[in-house]
């Protein structure tokens, strides 16, 4: 699974326009069965591909290790976590709920 994981990370950091697609469709399966796990591994995806989770923690004003736990597979951030992350990574979270 690593090895798709970098694959993804690398994708999307060379093409950091695709993030936005990537996130809303994880967003729009949060209802499926593992939905929300899905979800947060694209986050955690977008945060490596922008520079990694001390840096995104820094723009987030979270800790590192705080990052790490919202965004494990069985992390459960809260809206205002999961808002300021993806605010961190450039993006707004009500483009997620947007079609392009």
């Amino acid at each position: 699974m690593k090895r798709h994981d970098d694959a993804v990370v690398a994708m999307l950091r060379d093409d950091p326009a695709m993030a936005l697609d990537y996130l809303r469709t994880a967003f729009d399966e949060l209802d499926k069965p593992d939905g929300e796990a899905a979800f947060l591994m694209a986050l955690r995806h977008v945060v490596e591909a922008q520079g990694g989770m001390a840096v995104i923690a820094g723009r987030a004003r979270l800790s590192r290790e705080s990052l790490y736990r919202a965004l494990s597979p069985k992390g459960n951030p809260t809206l205002k976590t999961m808002t300021a992350v993806v605010k961190a990574t450039g993006l707004r979270f009500q483009d997620l709920t947007r079609a392009g």
